[in-house]
Formats: C-alpha cells, structure tokens, sequence
C-alpha cells in the first residue's frame, strides 16, 4: 500500500513542475510578487518590526522570502515539496546575494516539521489550500511560531468553491492526482487562537483572504493599517 506521503509529494512534483517554476520567477522578476505575497508581506510589515528568521513553509520560488528579506529579515527557511521550485528558489537567492542567508529545504513539511527551527515568522502563502487535512498543517506550523503567523487562504464563496469543484474536475479528466481545497475560515481561525496568537490584520482579494497574527503577548503593538 503506497504511503500517503509518498502520493502527496508525486502529486506536488508533478503539478509544480519545472515549466511552471519558471513561468513564476519569470513573472516574480518581471512583475513583482502576486496579489496574496503582497497582502502577507504589508501586512506583516504592518503589524510590527520585521526581523529574525522566516520559515516560509510552501515557499515556492521564494518570493515572500525575498520581499521579508528586503524588509528586515535576516535569514529565511523556504520549505517546499516541488524540487522545481525550490531550484528556482535557490537561484533566486544567488541572483540577489542572498544565498548566504537562505535555506532550502525539500519535503512534505508536516513530515519533516520536526527536523526545521523555529521561525520569528512563520508563512504559508497558498499552502493550506493544498493539504486535505488542514489541522495537522496549522497545529505544526503554530508550533514553530515565535512572534508571527502569517497565512492566505481561499475565502469560502459559492463562487471559489465553484472554481476549485472545476479544476479539481479537471485534473480528475487529465489523470491529476493533486487536488485543492476550501477549507472553513473560522475553524482555521480556532485552531489558530488556541496556539495563542491574535489576529493583527486581514486583507482580501475576491477570492482570497490573508491573514497575519501576532503572538497574545505582543497583540499591544499598533496595528498601522
């Protein structure tokens, strides 16, 4: 019986592949970061001193990562399941002379989430959307958190649901095992406050939201919004 692991990193691979990598860091380079990496990194900015280390957790080609480096991180995690990705990622860093304070790590992080530090920051920018089971990916990502948790999501509309019901259609059709899923906001947010932390700030886009918490003992400082 194949590991549910396993099928979840095939399924990664082969959805985030090395063409669309580059088609990312193309667009990363040429545009500037995407709708939800801009609403997470303003709003972390936002709601106090950015500094210390992110675990950028799903962290693609890197791009949140970058723009908290140029922002005041000094060092920063990307974790992700997409070999693609993550070779963009470390290109990235070399073109910007940030290799020396960034790290890649390869795998399913709910797995590996034992073997990685912890993070000032911690973010999943259009991660939780990709796990079947959201809790187990929140309650680890919360026990890394040290002063923030950042994360977006799709907002829970007929018309998202609609869109992801299609594409998951879709992949079905094409022989697709990866699948997308909307998960409840306010069950999310459960889990989140139970860890401690408080919301500083919430962004949306139409169809998604992005939400940026800040650890209870340090919910004090202002909000700039």
């Amino acid at each position: 019986m194949p590991c549910s692991c396993c099928a979840f990193l095939n399924a990664t691979e082969r959805q985030f592949s090395q063409k669309k990598a580059a088609s990312e860091i193309a667009r990363y380079r040429e545009k500037g970061p995407g709708p939800t990496t801009r609403l997470l990194r303003d709003g972390l900015v936002n709601a106090g001193p950015v500094d210390g280390t992110v675990l950028d957790i799903g962290g693609g080609v890197g791009a949140l990562s970058f723009e908290l480096l140029d922002r005041g991180v000094t060092r920063a995690v990307i974790v992700d399941a997409s070999p693609a990705y993550l070779a963009a990622a470390s290109d990235e860093a070399n073109r910007r002379g940030r290799a020396a304070v960034t790290s890649v790590v390869p795998g399913d992080f709910v797995m590996i989430s034992d073997q990685l530090p912890p993070g000032d920051l911690v973010t999943l920018d259009r991660v939780v959307c990709c796990y079947p089971g959201y809790q187990p990916l929140l309650t680890e990502s919360l026990q890394h958190a040290v002063h923030r948790f950042a994360y977006s999501y799709p907002r829970d509309r007929w018309f998202v649901r609609f869109r992801v019901w299609l594409e998951n259609t879709l992949r079905w059709w094409r022989s697709n095992p990866f699948r997308t899923f909307v998960h409840p906001p306010s069950e999310m947010q459960r889990i989140v406050e139970a860890a401690g932390f408080r919301l500083a700030n919430r962004r949306y886009t139409l169809t998604w939201s992005a939400d940026v918490f800040v650890k209870a003992a340090a919910a004090a400082i202002p909000n700039r919004d």
